[in-house]
């Protein structure tokens, strides 16, 4: 009697990687849509989180680490924002490329100046990042200097395709300079506003735009806000003829809509991301819908 033995294989492979030249992975959305705009063909994007999570608090699960795993450039908040979440993906995807250092690793905080750093920070003191307030994205002017950033590291790692990347960075620079104007004059005439806000994630659209920042509802950065803190908030505050309460879209709006009743302002929930609404696909579209929410119409 013959045994007839079958021998079964299984093969596991990741995710093939398409046609795309460069595989771009942002850990915001903004980045991912950045990289999509002036890359074009040669260049297939993806954001590690959705438009509508907080940046801060990001699960490292291994579907993150395969785009990780696969990314030729990984372009990062910084400033310690991702502390919590991004080195675990870095050492799991064990992809050298995209290391910190690696020419693969870009750190889009490096091209900005920075607003609030610290002096001798601790934890005393809140979510505080002692390289300085990580909210860069929520700015127009801050947001063209990453661009211009990731233009040029696409151009390092494809330099093939040099004159279709100026060609695209050339597009973008003319539409972008054009929106940044008409942002700026639709803004003018509430320029000095007075603002609340929820998290301290707004100074760089705040100081961008010529308003004025009175206060957090948290009493310390990722500290959530409690009844008494904006009562005592509100007290302080209904003299100083506050306009508007601005918070993300991830963050509960309970505290926010009582405050901003009885001191008379507007609550406006705003996108500080791409994706945080339907419809918004790209960084302009983000910065529209923006000013559309603060101009109120």
């Amino acid at each position: 009697m013959k045994t007839t033995i079958v021998v079964l294989i299984f093969i596991v492979a990741l995710p093939s990687a398409g046609n795309a030249g460069l595989r771009v992975v942002g850990t915001l959305p903004d980045f991912a849509a950045l990289a999509e705009e002036l890359g074009g063909d040669r260049v297939e994007a993806e954001s590690l989180i959705r438009g509508t999570q907080d940046p801060h608090y990001v699960d490292a699960k291994p579907s993150l680490i395969v785009k990780v795993n696969q990314a030729d450039l990984l372009v990062c908040i910084g400033m310690q924002l991702e502390t919590g979440w991004l080195p675990v993906l870095l050492t799991q995807s064990r992809n050298g490329s995209v290391q910190k250092g690696a020419r693969g690793y870009l750190d889009a905080s490096w091209l900005i100046q920075p607003k609030e750093v610290p002096i001798n920070p601790d934890r005393t003191m809140g979510d505080i990042h002692g390289g300085g307030n990580p909210h860069y994205y929520t700015s127009p002017d801050e947001m063209y200097k990453v661009a211009k950033g990731i233009h040029d590291k696409l151009i390092e790692l494809d330099p093939e395709g040099l004159s279709y990347y100026k060609t695209r960075w050339k597009e973008f620079n003319g539409r972008y300079l054009v929106k940044i104007a008409e942002w700026k004059k639709r803004l003018a005439p509430l320029k000095g506003s007075k603002i609340v806000v929820y998290h301290l994630s707004w100074i760089y659209f705040i100081d961008w735009a010529g308003f004025e920042r009175v206060d957090a509802l948290e009493p310390k950065p990722g500290i959530p806000p409690s009844a008494s803190h904006v009562t005592r908030l509100l007290a302080r505050v209904r003299s100083l003829g506050v306009r508007q309460v601005w918070q993300e879209i991830y963050h509960p709006s309970r505290l926010s809509t009582i405050f901003a009743r009885k001191a008379k302002a507007r609550l406006v929930v705003l996108p500080s991301m791409v994706g945080a609404e339907a419809g918004i696909e790209t960084i302009t579209g983000k910065f529209d819908r923006m000013v559309e929410l603060i101009v109120g119409e």
